[in-house]
């Protein structure tokens, strides 16, 4: 029994992570946009998005029915998707939705809009 119950417990914590996205730090998204090679979603909701925002992200919440139109071409794109912070899980929303939407190359990032400001990183405002 005592063999039995780790590897039950390992089993339950591999099935909570499935479907996790891989994450991406602040200087790699900060190199995607400036390559052009990156689509981001924020899911922050649109009062946060206003108040300011990742450069070139789409707000998942106002736009979330045309995400489709919004994203690239390409499957293979990379999709970023993020919220407040590392404690956050509703980037999920976004990355599904791309995942949905048929994109293979999607990543959370877990830092958010909070750790994107505290790096000194450029915002965008509406």
């Amino acid at each position: 029994m005592k063999k039995i119950i780790p590897i039950i417990l390992s089993l339950i914590s591999i099935n909570l992570f499935a479907g996790e996205y891989p994450d991406i730090s602040i200087k790699e998204l900060q190199g995607a946009i400036k390559k052009g090679n990156v689509a981001v979603i924020d899911v922050n909701g649109a009062k946060s998005f206003a108040k300011g925002h990742i450069p070139s992200a789409i707000d998942f919440s106002s736009q979330s029915k045309n995400l489709a139109s919004l994203l690239p071409k390409s499957k293979d794109t990379l999709i970023v998707s993020y919220c407040g912070g590392p404690g956050c899980r509703a980037y999920k929303r976004g990355a599904d939705a791309a995942a949905k939407l048929g994109y293979k190359n999607i990543k959370h990032l877990s830092a958010g809009i909070s750790g994107w400001k505290r790096s000194g990183a450029d915002i965008a405002k509406k």
